[in-house]
């Protein structure tokens, strides 16, 4: 009697392990297709980079898929079919020296990797040497803790956490292709739905490139563990067409703000800010700032976000950053000023200005 029910006892085990495996494999598929519209899924993909690598997720899928539905099947059936229900404790006939069985279960795997391999090292070539195009737009892309660099040398321009390019039309492909510096430790530059995720390694330049096919903002993550605010250093891609983007570069390339057209507390705000450690870090074309360990502030007011995505980029979120950086990225690495109320108000004033 005993002997009986460890007997059944294990065939439920066995039974409750196939049906658990195999349902939880319904969720994940379900999950995956709800996440196709989601501005951070490789399942949909918006780039040929991404589209690539999407059409190799898609064949592992299918691989490792048909392997787990023929093991969890064959498990099934032998758990149902060869079930002792006698209480005859005796081992079951032994089987040794099947030719044909070993050579099948050493080819076929052999056979599985060596497909996935050359399917992956496929899309690794057409990624990592692809051609550069006339009028290809480049960006070097400096990772700092916690906060992007952008550098247009085509254009002159330095921008700071929120990358713009140009729309690719698949007839006319522009893609823009980045060149990717680290200015201190580890980081990685990963957009899903644009390219896969390339490393930022301090002494080593490395490379990637986007060509995506429609307009508007694409969300990424630095998808190495950099230190206390890795979770907030994002990224924000912002796709236009042709024509806008030439808007953002021209103005991105217009001077600084004209100081007879600001307010006299924007004019205090601006002698605030150029007596204190701000411009150590951070640069304003037109003024003695000419920092480089913090983000360029040129232009600040055109952005969507501050703090690398942290916070959104309103007159009192900002006047919070410049009080005490920490309320809002805690860890970062730029120092509270210890301004008074009075200054804040005027600095904030003159931030205002920058677009």
């Amino acid at each position: 009697m005993i002997v009986e029910g460890w007997k059944n006892l294990n065939l439920q085990r066995t039974l409750a392990i196939v049906v658990v495996f195999t349902l939880g494999a319904i969720p994940s598929v379900a999950q995956s297709a709800a996440q196709s519209s989601s501005s951070t899924s490789i399942f949909a993909p918006a780039s040929t980079p991404a589209n690539s690598i999407y059409g190799l997720a898609l064949l592992v899928l299918a691989v490792t898929g048909t392997i787990f539905a023929i093991v969890s099947g064959l498990l099934l059936y032998a758990a149902v079919k060869f079930r002792d229900r006698s209480m005859n404790n005796r081992e079951p006939p032994q089987v040794y020296g099947s030719n044909e069985v070993e050579l099948a279960w050493t080819v076929v795997p052999v056979l599985i990797v060596m497909v996935l391999f050359l399917a992956s090292a496929r899309i690794i070539h057409a990624i990592q040497d692809a051609r550069r195009p006339p009028g290809a737009i480049e960006v070097t892309v400096v990772g700092h803790r916690f906060w992007w660099e952008y550098r247009y040398p085509q254009y002159g321009i330095v921008t700071a956490n929120e990358l713009h390019v140009p729309v690719s039309d698949p007839g006319r492909p522009t893609p823009t292709f980045l060149r990717l510096l680290s200015a201190d430790t580890d980081h990685s530059f990963w957009v899903p739905r644009l390219a896969g995720k390339t490393d930022l390694i301090p002494n080593h330049p490395n490379s990637t490139w986007i060509d995506p096919h429609e307009t508007g903002l694409y969300l990424g993550q630095c998808a190495q563990y950099c230190g206390t605010q890795h979770a907030t250093m994002l990224l924000r891609v912002y796709v236009e067409s042709r024509a806008d983007f030439d808007a953002w570069v021209q103005g991105q390339q217009r001077g600084a703000q004209d100081h007879a057209q600001m307010s006299s507390e924007a004019i205090e705000g601006r002698k605030v800010f150029e007596s204190t450690a701000c411009i150590n870090c951070h640069t304003i074309g037109g003024t003695i700032a000419d920092g480089r360990f913090g983000p360029s502030l040129g232009h600040l007011m055109t952005r969507e976000t501050i703090a690398a995505g942290a916070a959104s980029n309103t007159p009192a979120n900002l006047r919070t950053w410049i009080q005490n950086p920490d309320a809002i990225k805690p860890g970062s690495l730029m120092p509270a000023m210890n301004l008074t109320a009075k200054e804040l108000d005027e600095v904030t004033a003159y931030m205002l200005t920058l677009n």
